[in-house]
């Protein structure tokens, strides 16, 4: 594949499937990471264009480059954070310092999505991962392939992940898992 092909590839599926990274971004990280993210992201789909064969649909291929990009960008995060955690509640303690309270939430539309966002970054990893591709409207089917799952296993999983989130926004949550 020459390069003004890469190019055109590239262009074209951003343009067109443009909401397929937003979401994935959206979903695993928050705040100033979701630039972070999505510059990964964005390198991941870049890279993978000479390997697409054609086999799947563009968006099963986008879709399973996007997730495996966040997943591996989240246990580096992950890594990091806990190093970073470790770190400043050693110093916090050290200096008597008390951690500071949560912020007051508002219940406009943007909050509300934020909300959601929220309890979706506290799912398992391949609940998230489900979950965004079940509110991006993918079939069972799809998500499957994806995945890596039998479609019962995605319907069952879907609707526990939906129960769970229906709970933590409830407020009905007893803490992180």
């Amino acid at each position: 594949m020459d390069t003004s092909e890469h190019q055109r590839k590239f262009a074209e599926w951003t343009g067109e499937h443009g909401a397929i990274l937003h979401h994935v971004v959206n979903g695993f990280a928050s705040g100033a990471d979701r630039h972070d993210l999505r510059q990964e992201v964005m390198l991941a789909v870049w890279k993978s264009i000479p390997a697409y064969r054609g086999q799947a649909k563009p968006t099963t291929y986008l879709y399973r480059v996007c997730h495996n990009a966040a997943l591996m960008w989240k246990r580096s995060e992950k890594n990091y954070r806990h190093r970073i955690d470790r770190f400043t509640a050693e110093t916090r303690e050290d200096a008597g310092m008390a951690i500071p309270p949560a912020v007051h939430r508002g219940s406009g539309a943007e909050e509300r999505l934020e909300l959601l966002y929220a309890a979706i970054h506290r799912l398992k990893l391949l609940d998230r991962s489900l979950i965004l591709m079940w509110l991006d409207g993918l079939s069972y089917h799809e998500m499957a392939e994806i995945l890596g799952l039998t479609e019962g296993n995605v319907g069952i999983k879907i609707n526990r992940i939906k129960g769970q989130l229906t709970q933590t926004l409830k407020g009905n949550d007893h803490g992180p898992r």
